[in-house]
């Protein structure tokens, strides 16, 4: 048979100038296997006017263009295309197309575009893509795999290549070295090397020399992607079924990748203002009173806070969408309480509805009238145990069921609950032992742009959590339709971030652990989850007070800060270890809430660009070095990440060791955070340092810090303007005092605020407040730059006060708008100080 199929290959090459498949290469006698070939063959190629598509034998390949750097590649056996629908891929961006230019050769052929070159070696069938220099992006390393249903794709892999993205895996930043599954796992106490684990995301992006792209397989089944473990010269990535679909995407800057990749998954909507506040978390708060014990000792110790949970003790029985009145006797009673202190509450409904035939539980009732469950193949209900015992599950790939459960929210909602936790959403499944429900278990597609037909949980699995969160965001807008909704998710698939904020469930209690949050924060950002955190003190275990407060230091600068602890363990709230404690975690979480304008105009960013808050230092700086290596990769760098442009957080590489260690600044030009004084360039002292500024100084780029228990390393990139507030107890509290810029000098300097309500839609429709900041020093002075304010949003302040960093006025005079002012000028050591009113206009003021 071998013999045979080496003859078929050596047929094709003859004839290959106008029959070969682009990146299938169909594999010669020294293949470790072949295509499979049966019937009529046919071979031939077609010229679109976006790409190509090719028939080598049963096989075809259609390679379109859908942007100048977008190419979309699809492989199928005979003759009919796999179905042309996405559960991740927007509809706008998959008929999106640009014409292509045909480029063929004596040994190639294919077409560009205005920003990439596809190329089909005729001899080997090879597909390479290049850029406009024809430097190789993206490159077969050997024929397509096929084995059954499933399939494997090999591409070269360089020395100096390196690879970022695929959600929340677990260890280091850089995924070079290293293989990964995709297939949503409930991983409870999860590792370093565990995996999988609960997300499956499978896109990631290639960083080479300052080159960035990105390479997405829409394919919902199990997956798995290998950097360079089973074969140092080649990366692949496979699946177990589906279709071979995938999206390559030239940058060639990471950001553009990361902006490109939100274009086809879709961008995160901007969630709530509350939700960036300091949220208080366990499993669980037993009783109503108790809820209100720790909310109202949050508002006596004056530590600002917006949400508390209600996790699944809250429930009778822990049967989704029930109340325990024994434990919780006025749920909208206490909802109402809270709000009038300015909480948010947010209620967990896990997916799972009880099986409870006969015994008036609503859910269960409604769901078999509605005929909303998965099914076995035989056709009864799939029921597995979980939390409430026996349950069932709902079939969210039909649209009838999410509305159904969308529905299911109306009375907790009317209780006054506004935000909503999917957990256990792989599903988790306790009496399993793949510990989720049976790759047989039959799904019912019914949904726009899919043919209606079965599929099994193989298929389905990784994309159910998405479809939960889904019917959650979804049923909480047909509520309210002027509210924005609020929806945590643990598991996902690419394009979950469209309806679902998420953390990275249920990790450990452990310095490693927190060491670990970054890499794992950085690479959901990279994949889409702007909004996304850890769970602060870990959610397994009980925390050493050292350990609670180094992590509510770190979690300040994360975009979701959560407090969450598992039931068993000990208290996690932020006085718990003595005052001492008590105040500096205080005083992380005040900082947050002062940093609030700058966090929300990052959401703002996010919610338009898909670029993360949470970012890896490469992201801002891809040309740290002359090499153009990411600097992420650097020892030094190591736990090291950006809080959008201007903000660097430095905490040790490992937290619970005491030793001195280096901090790597990525370019020239830093101030410390707290204190405002200047980096220092190499061999000088460095004045003015304090809260974790740098003691020595080894090399221009390199700091040398001694850890401190009140302390986290911050910098901010002169040039950099910040908008802060004064503090708050929550976000529902209106500011009192002025609007702070602090004004960081250097080049290019500049920042911006937005603003809107926190609350609705109306942002919509122009109700926020934009406003742009620049600065530029010159031989008059220095010039501070206030844009006209953009939209109808009323600011809350009607004072600026401007603190400069960088810059001392030698004759103290301040002009706006060419007009003399009369300011008070107030000299720090490392700053300059002055209120100036602020009328909605634009200002344009000359410091000198």
């Amino acid at each position: 048979m071998n013999s045979c199929r080496s003859l078929i290959a050596e047929i094709l090459a003859l004839v290959i100038g106008c029959t070969v498949a682009p990146g299938i290469a169909i594999a010669n006698a020294n293949s470790p296997r072949t295509v499979s070939e049966s019937g009529r063959h046919k071979s031939g190629t077609a010229v679109l006017s976006n790409g190509i598509e090719v028939v080598s034998s049963n096989l075809h390949e259609k390679v379109v263009a859908l942007r100048d750097d977008v190419v979309r590649i699809r492989v199928w056996h005979g003759d009919a295309a796999p179905e042309d629908a996405s559960w991740a891929v927007l509809g706008s961006a998959r008929s999106s197309t640009v014409p292509v230019k045909p480029k063929n050769s004596a040994r190639t052929y294919g077409f560009r575009t205005g920003k990439l070159i596809i190329q089909i070696d005729k001899a080997s069938l090879a597909l390479t893509i290049q850029d406009p220099g024809g430097a190789i992006l993206l490159e077969d390393a050997r024929p397509i795999r096929f084995d059954g249903g499933a399939f494997r794709i090999y591409k070269t892999m360089s020395l100096d290549e390196h690879y970022f993205g695929l959600g929340d895996k677990a260890g280091p930043l850089d995924r070079r070295n290293q293989a990964f599954t995709l297939w949503n796992t409930d991983a409870y106490r999860f590792q370093e090397t565990t995996d999988p684990l609960y997300k499956s995301i499978p896109y990631f992006m290639t960083y080479r020399a300052g080159r960035a792209a990105g390479i997405l397989l829409d394919n919902t089944w199990r997956s798995n992607f290998d950097f360079g473990k089973e074969m140092p010269d080649a990366y692949s990535f496979g699946a177990a079924g589906g279709p071979i679909d995938y999206y390559f995407f030239f940058g060639p800057t990471p950001k553009a990748v990361v902006e490109t990749y939100a274009w086809l998954t879709g961008t995160p909507p901007l969630p709530p203002l509350w939700s960036f506040g300091y949220q208080q978390s366990r499993y669980s708060y037993m009783t109503q009173a108790r809820v209100l014990e720790v909310a109202g000792q949050l508002r006596a110790d004056k530590i600002p806070a917006d949400a508390i949970y209600l996790d699944i003790d809250f429930q009778e029985k822990n049967r989704p969408f029930t109340v325990d009145k024994a434990a919780f006797p006025d749920l909208a009673g206490m909802v109402k309480k809270l709000k009038a202190d300015d909480f948010h509450v947010v209620a967990i409904t896990d997916l799972h509805i009880a099986n409870l035939p006969g015994q008036n539980y609503a859910p269960y009732d409604t769901g078999v009238s509605g005929d909303h469950f998965v099914k076995n193949p035989d056709g009864a209900i799939y029921a597995g145990r979980v939390w409430p015992g026996p349950s069932v599950f709902p079939d969210f790939t039909r649209r009838q069921t999410r509305a159904w459960w969308g529905s299911l929210y109306t009375g907790l909602r009317k209780d006054g609950i506004e935000g909503f936790w999917n957990d256990m959403n792989e599903p988790s499944v306790f009496d399993s032992p793949t510990l989720t429900m049976p790759v047989s278990t039959v799904h019912r597609i019914d949904e726009p742009g899919f043919t209606p037909r079965t599929a099994t949980h193989a298929e389905i699995h990784n994309v159910y959590g998405m479809q939960n969160a889904r019917a959650t965001y979804d049923g909480l807008l047909a509520l309210d339709p002027g509210i924005r909704p609020f929806v945590l998710s643990r598991a996902a698939y690419a394009g979950a971030q469209r309806y679902a904020v998420t953390w990275t469930g249920d990790n450990s209690s452990s310095w490693n652990h927190l060491r670990m949050t970054t890499p794992m924060l950085e690479n959901l950002g990279l994949s889409g989850f702007a909004f996304a955190g850890a769970d602060v003190g870990g959610y397994a275990g009980t925390p050493s007070p050292e350990l609670l407060t180094k992590w509510f230091e770190l979690g300040a600068f994360q975009p979701i800060d959560r407090d969450h602890t598992e039931k068993g363990t000990g208290d996690q709230e932020p006085w718990i270890g003595g005052r001492l404690h008590e105040d500096i975690r205080r005083r992380f979480i005040e900082e947050r809430y002062r940093l609030l304008p700058y966090l929300y105009t990052l959401a703002d960013e996010s919610s338009r660009t898909g670029l993360p808050m949470l970012r890896p230092l490469f992201l801002e700086f891809p040309e740290a070095f002359p090499d153009h290596h990411p600097i992420d990769v650097d020892l030094p760098a190591a736990g090291e990440f950006m809080l959008g442009p201007d903000l660097l957080i430095t905490p040790p590489h490992y937290p619970d060791e005491t030793d001195s260690y280096a901090v790597e600044l990525p370019c020239d030009g830093w101030y410390n955070f707290w204190s405002g004084a200047a980096v220092v360039p190499a061999s000088q002292p460095a004045a003015g340092s304090n809260s974790g500024a740098a003691s020595d100084i080894k090399d221009p780029s390199i700091l040398q810090v001694t850890p401190r228990l009140e302390e986290l390393p911050v910098f901010v990139r002169a040039g950099s303007i910040l908008p802060l507030a004064p503090v708050v107890q929550s976000t529902a509290e209106t500011p009192r005092g002025p609007l702070t810029l602090r004004v960081y000098v250097g080049d290019h300097c500049g920042g911006s605020l937005y603003q809107d309500d926190g609350t609705t839609f109306a942002y919509k429709n122009g109700a926020f407040l934009r406003l742009q900041f620049t600065c530029e020093r010159s031989s008059d002075g220095l010039r501070i730059h206030v844009s006209p304010p953009q939209g109808t949003f009323p600011p809350w302040w009607n004072q600026i006060r401007l603190e400069v960093f960088g810059f001392k006025p030698p004759r103290e005079e301040v002009l706006i708008n060419k007009n003399s002012f009369s300011a008070h000028i107030d000299r720090n050591p490392n700053s300059v100080s002055f209120l100036i009113p602020y009328e909605g206009k634009e200002i344009d003021l000359l410091l000198r």
